[in-house]
């Protein structure tokens, strides 16, 4: 499952700000970050907190709807267990095999993470990232759910989560790559891009 693309954006100047609300079914709310420390965290209340590191705080708990029983979902990047998220990166995702820690640093340091926790012990079962200029465009990569979670609704539920704080905050275009999981993501309300003759690329990757 997945979406290859670029590692690493620019970082993003937060100022102080507060919102409350949730959101609704069909809307995403993501929050660009330039800190290791940065996320979304569950408290009900979307806020963005300015600092000399620009930590960023949005409310998850109501994206994506309700998940499986026995997990719980989090874009606070402390919880990110990144030499497991590293792992299974590089060594199991086609798009990022290879890909060295601190690129995968650098990536986490400009983007939202979310991820899937077991409940009973807190180990992290899936990851995915955000990347967005918070107004016009969102990019949701990385998608990844461990092996022996899968089959369970996690990757749905995770890509929905992405989704719908990307729309909170009002952007209204999101992509992604896969390249055998459509039918996961058509689950949401992806479709495939309506004019490929009008996307270009530079990608000096050396993935599939």
């Amino acid at each position: 499952m997945e979406t290859p693309a670029p590692d690493g954006t620019a970082p993003e100047t937060i100022t102080p700000t507060t919102a409350t609300g949730t959101a609704t079914t069909g809307t995403v709310t993501t929050s660009a970050a330039n800190t290791t420390t940065t996320g979304i965290r569950a408290t009900g209340t979307a806020a963005t907190n300015g600092n000399s590191t620009g930590t960023s705080v949005l409310d998850v708990t109501a994206a994506g709807g309700a998940g499986p029983d026995g997990y719980e979902i989090s874009t606070a990047a402390e919880r990110v267990d990144l030499d497991l998220v590293h792992r299974w990166l590089s060594t199991d995702a086609y798009w990022a095999r290879g890909r060295p820690r601190h690129v995968l640093e650098h990536a986490l340091a400009n983007s939202t993470p979310i991820g899937i926790y077991r409940t009973v012990d807190q180990a992290q079962v899936a990851f995915a990232r955000i990347v967005t200029d918070r107004a016009t465009f969102g990019w949701v990569c990385d998608v990844y759910v461990a092996p022996e979670e899968r089959g369970r609704g996690l990757g749905t539920w995770l890509a929905g989560a992405a989704r719908d704080l990307l729309f909170e905050i009002g952007v209204k275009r999101i992509i992604l790559a896969t390249l055998d999981a459509h039918g996961v993501y058509a689950k949401i309300g992806f479709t495939p891009v309506a004019h490929p003759d009008r996307w270009m690329e530079i990608d000096r990757r050396n993935t599939p």
